[in-house]
């Protein structure tokens, strides 16, 4: 179904940013060495047979050619205390990692320190859907680093899980 829509993109936003999402960063080695990385809020899994995950990167993305170039990635899923992070690896500016600890998966791709956990993937597929990219990566190595409270995004804002009692 195409057409017109009633809404405009900023009452779309309004709208899906009422639905909590967890924050990650996709994070990848291109062929000279330099890491590459993005901020994505929009990840998910798919499938238990194979295992396979997904993220959705605007078309727009300086980052995403780099990642896909190298062919892999890992999907860091950040912890409630590395705001500060999340905020220098969302910028614009030409070495994000400066800075930045982390280690190399078994797979090549950068594990940052302190995530609560991390996703090893191969690129698997990846499909235009509008202004953004489903990307679809095949889990080869996964692990919980750091158990405890995950980044969340919501209405704008960052902030983390309370659970009920």
């Amino acid at each position: 179904m195409t057409g017109a829509v009633s809404f405009d993109s900023a009452t779309f936003r309004h709208v899906l940013g009422h639905y909590p999402t967890g924050v990650c960063v996709v994070t990848a080695l291109e062929a000279d060495g330099a890491a590459a990385g993005m901020v994505v809020g929009s990840f998910t899994s798919v499938s238990l047979d194979p295992p396979l995950v997904a993220f959705f990167p605007a078309k727009s993305s300086e980052s995403w050619p780099r990642i896909e170039r190298a062919g892999k990635f890992c999907v860091n899923i950040l912890a409630s205390d590395q705001q500060p992070l999340c905020r220098q690896l969302a910028g614009k500016q030409l070495d994000k990692f400066a800075g930045v600890t982390h280690r190399l998966s078994e797979g090549g791709s950068p594990i940052l320190d302190g995530v609560v956990a991390w996703i090893d993937c191969q690129l698997d597929a990846v499909h235009g859907a509008g202004d953004h990219y489903i990307v679809l990566g095949r889990v080869t190595a996964l692990e919980v680093e750091k158990p405890g409270k995950p980044l969340l995004f919501f209405q704008g804002g960052y902030g983390e899980f309370t659970q009920f009692i």
